[in-house]
């Protein structure tokens, strides 16, 4: 092995380690779940994103196992290659009527969704108005495109600034489209864009929105239908991501417009083009899963009710939860040490939560994201808050 990429490659990672941004991944070793087995211990997961506890449902699970029945376990090759399987075309299908849209393409992941569909539209003579928060996947994306979006440049504005959004698209009428790009749920601070007034300033300046719902599919509108439903805003938002690997418990990603853009992803959306298609077991579980939100209120009833009750005992204790309006609900610790002396703590009460510090996160910003979901019980909740309550003291005598 080349020596100097092997030195380069520990000379960075020793970096990670001192500045206290190496991650390690603890090994689950049970189904996801409220409370899981993990590195040989039970924990209260506060860190999923198996909102509605479809990872592990019955219908689920026998809808995968039937298709690998059915279809085997891979698709073989690029749907345009080696053909789109039908159940790949039923899910898409399904996925639009739910979404109310004229079309959906799935991709393999919601990252891939954004890197396909962000370069694909934009060209040199357009420009992207982004919130500073935006997602990772998202900036990633829009820096594959060639359009302008720089920071520097006057293009990012200020989270959920309204005046700032319209002051951008008042400066960027020479160019020739003008993208919008927001999360519908700010994934470190659980609140929610303001997509009404995104879209009328969208309206007012003939530029096109595009909102990415990863973590609002399953959690916000009708049947968690995303930011589009929950604001009645059908037919007024350009384009919608979702994610299949959040609320529905499997993995993948889909953008929802228009029957000409997915058209034009087919042809030019390069993950799409160049990426295996889901096996078929993934899209047979997951046209389970927008079956069991569709007619079935009880899992999403249930995560509101512990995303309520949580942050309710969590105030209850003071501490403060930053005006999360969603599931994820942070937990301010403020300095970075004392976040991730926190987790450390926490973890070893039997809570597995992360800290998010800088530079995800402002500094002096540094939390522990917590996301309370279907699968909680009370006992869960009760049990995670007198370790918060706990590590928290322990942190104040330590820092």
């Amino acid at each position: 092995m080349n020596p100097t990429l092997q030195n380069w490659l520990a000379d960075e990672i020793q970096g990670l380690k001192d500045q206290h941004l190496y991650k390690t991944p603890r090994i689950l070793e049970s189904p996801a779940g409220g409370r899981v087995m993990m590195d040989g211990k039970s924990v209260i997961n506060l860190s999923s994103n198996n909102y509605l506890g479809l990872a592990n449902h019955p219908k689920v699970r026998e809808a995968a196992l039937e298709a690998v029945e059915k279809w085997g376990v891979g698709a073989g090759a690029v749907r345009w290659i080696g053909g789109t399987m039908s159940v790949h075309q039923e899910l898409e299908e399904r996925l639009a009527k739910f979404k109310k849209t004229e079309a959906v393409l799935v991709f393999t992941g919601g990252f891939t969704a954004n890197s396909g569909c962000i370069p694909a539209v934009l060209t040199k003579e357009d420009v992207v108005i982004s919130d500073e928060l935006n997602h990772a996947s998202i900036i990633d994306g829009v820096r594959l495109s060639p359009a302008a979006y720089r920071k520097s440049e006057g293009w990012v504005y200020g989270h959920k600034n309204m005046d700032e959004l319209e002051d951008c698209l008042q400066r960027a009428q020479g160019f020739k489209k003008r993208m919008i790009i927001t999360d519908g749920v700010f994934s470190m601070d659980g609140d929610i864009a303001p997509l009404p007034q995104i879209v009328e300033l969208a309206e007012k300046y003939d530029a096109f929105v595009m909102v990415d719902d990863a973590h609002a599919s399953g959690v916000l509108g009708k049947n968690g239908a995303g930011t589009a439903s929950h604001f009645d805003l059908y037919g007024r938002v350009d384009i919608q991501l979702g994610t299949l690997s959040k609320a529905l418990g499997v993995i993948g990603g889909y953008i929802a417009g228009s029957a000409s853009l997915k058209e034009w992803l087919i042809n030019r959306g390069r993950p799409y083009l160049f990426s295996t298609a889901h096996p078929p077991m993934v899209a047979a579980a997951l046209i389970a899963a927008l079956e069991i939100m569709e007619n079935d209120p009880e899992p999403m009833r249930k995560l509101w009710d512990n995303a309520r009750k949580w942050k309710e005992m969590l105030h209850g204790a003071g501490f403060d939860t930053m005006g999360s309006e969603t599931p994820i609900t942070p937990v301010v610790f403020g300095e970075e040490k004392a976040a991730q002396l926190a987790e450390k703590l926490l973890w070893e009460e039997g809570v597995y939560a992360l800290a998010i510090v800088y530079p995800t996160v402002g500094l002096g910003k540094a939390r522990i994201r917590t996301m309370p979901n279907a699968t909680h019980t009370d006992q869960d909740l009760e049990d995670a808050l007198k370790a918060f309550i706990k590590v928290r003291d322990a942190v104040k005598a330590a820092v």
